[in-house]
């Protein structure tokens, strides 16, 4: 048969991923920084859109000077006793303030009778600003929140810029300083190199270093560190510690993170009883010199806050705190006529922001519909801790709430969850499965973690438990596990080997270092 070109139609349907279907699935995924920054964005791009700038009243978690973890029989009362998915209507960003809190437009009644009501009356007039709030004698007056008045956490940052022109009086050096305070992480640690910092400001590589110098001296000890040993040497220097032996030590972490205490007395020239009196100066040092501050701007919020009803369900919320208000304005377009290029621009804006508002609605409804049911597969969790923790994966909850996994993974993705138990990322919620013994119920990965430990922590000096003993004893709670995968356990927790386990509790039993620190200290750049 001889080969020839010919044209043909035919027609076929497959979804095409249109820029708007994109953004919504990216919207998924941000957290509530990553989407304001996105918000931002949208609003200096599109003049329809505008972002309020009204505060939620209240805590820092959105309610109403109420702790979320203890629900009032207000808020009992107003609330499903399992979600309030109903709640989240379409104009949620509009406005996300809480009942009761409105602003006095009047003027302030400044009478200190109406202050101190058990006191007595007063003709004098108190003090007053447009930014206070009434007040009945016992303080729990609707608009009065004590938050506002009481200062926030000290930072290292302005820790350190109080301390600076003590050390350092020239003003070029103080600039110096400063450059070297906004490159501290949060833990302490320097994370610039020193001939960067001197070609960026311009100056020499002996100032720079003398300016560190200076800072290395300041409170808390060890910070502006550039590595582990340098921050635990700052730290005995100024204990006036630091001796040949102890330099050495401190210069060969590695053999003591593998606990080869036999060279280690050997490198520093000491017996046992000495080893053990340095290694109990290190453990009172700090590894982390930086974290005992408060945190700069960007910490961890809950997108989702899960608090106990006093009908013994559980009451879910999105935080206030973590959603954005968007407005957006109809009155402007309206006012344009019709035609032109003016009027094809911002019909086009008013299109963009309509799917915005829609979009950021669908994005908390899904998050509310992944919280509630992680909260109902996890309830027994929530009431009883780590050892009643449910295997749980995506596929799960999303046959339950009819969405792709890919949803839900992208859901869950760096957002977190305020509970009585503490917060945690959603994903914490998301174990492996690991099975039972005769058939009983399964159980979760993190779970036999914790009983692993919990069983490691209460062996005796003098009966070490083996990867074996651990295995048997799992049995026995009925929790079928390999020896393998309890050494695989074991060593994702940082616990040493039965052997090593044995030596250290043996020395301890014969030395006053405490038994409640590590001989291991975290790298700088591990979380707490």
């Amino acid at each position: 048969m001889p080969l020839s070109a010919n044209l043909s139609l035919h027609q076929t349907q497959s979804l095409v991923m249109t820029p708007r279907l994109v953004e919504s699935i990216k919207l998924l995924r941000m957290n509530h920084h990553e989407l304001s920054q996105f918000i931002s964005q949208k609003a200096e791009e599109n003049p329809l859109l505008e972002i309020s700038s009204d505060e939620v009243e209240g805590d820092e978690w959105g309610a109403c000077g109420d702790d979320p973890l203890n629900p009032s029989p207000d808020d009992a009362a107003d609330s499903g006793s399992h979600n309030r998915e109903e709640a989240l209507s379409s104009d949620w960003y509009d406005d996300v303030g809480c009942a009761g809190t409105t602003r006095l437009n009047g003027e302030l009644d400044d009478k200190y009778s109406n202050v101190y009501e058990d006191c007595g009356s007063s003709d004098l007039d108190a003090p007053g600003s447009d930014d206070q709030r009434q007040s009945g004698s016992s303080g729990k007056g609707p608009d009065y929140y004590l938050s506002r008045h009481v200062a926030g956490p000290t930072t290292l940052g302005h820790h350190l810029a109080q301390q600076i022109p003590f050390v350092l009086p020239d003003k070029v050096d103080r600039l110096i300083a400063q450059y070297l305070v906004d490159r501290l992480d949060d833990a302490g640690y320097l994370q610039v190199e020193l001939i960067e910092v001197a070609e960026r400001l311009g100056t020499s590589l002996t100032a720079a270093e003398r300016v560190l110098s200076a800072l290395q001296t300041l409170d808390p000890p060890g910070v502006f560190a550039r590595s582990l040993s340098e921050c635990l040497e700052l730290q005995l220097r100024q204990k006036d510690r630091c001796d040949p032996a102890m330099q050495t030590l401190i210069e060969n972490l590695e053999l003591l993170a593998r606990r080869d205490f036999a060279t280690l007395k050997r490198l520093c020239g000491v017996d046992e009883e000495d080893l053990l009196d340095m290694l109990g100066d290190i453990q009172e040092l700090n590894p982390k010199p930086g974290l005992g501050f408060g945190r700069r701007a960007g910490d961890t919020l809950p997108d989702v806050i899960v608090r106990r009803s006093l009908e013994g369900g559980w009451l879910v919320n999105l935080n206030p705190n973590t959603l954005p208000r968007v407005l957006v304005n109809q009155s402007y377009f309206s006012q344009v006529t019709k035609g032109g290029e003016v009027y094809a621009f911002l019909a086009e804006c008013l299109r963009d922001a309509e799917w915005l508002t829609r979009s950021l609605n669908q994005r908390a409804n899904t998050i509310m519909k992944v919280a509630n049911e992680i909260v109902r597969q996890q309830d027994a969790f929530l009431l009883n801790g780590v050892d009643h923790l449910r295997p749980l994966n995506l596929k799960t909850v999303a046959q339950a709430i009819d969405r792709s996994e890919s949803t839900v993974s992208r859901v869950t993705s760096d957002k977190y969850m305020l509970t009585p138990r503490g917060l945690f990322e959603l994903k914490y919620f998301f174990t492996v499965s690991i099975s039972a013994v005769a058939g009983g119920d399964s159980h979760s990965a993190e779970a036999v973690r914790h009983k692993i430990r919990a069983v490691i922590m209460q062996e005796s000096p003098d009966a070490v438990l083996s990867d074996d003993d651990i295995v048997d004893m799992l049995k026995k709670g009925g929790v079928d596990l390999a020896r393998r995968t309890v050494a695989k356990y074991r060593q994702a927790m940082n616990i040493a080997s039965s052997v090593q386990r044995g030596r250290e509790k043996r020395a301890r039993a014969n030395s006053p270092v405490r038994e409640d620190s590590s001989m291991v200290f975290p790298s700088k750049t591990q979380s707490e």
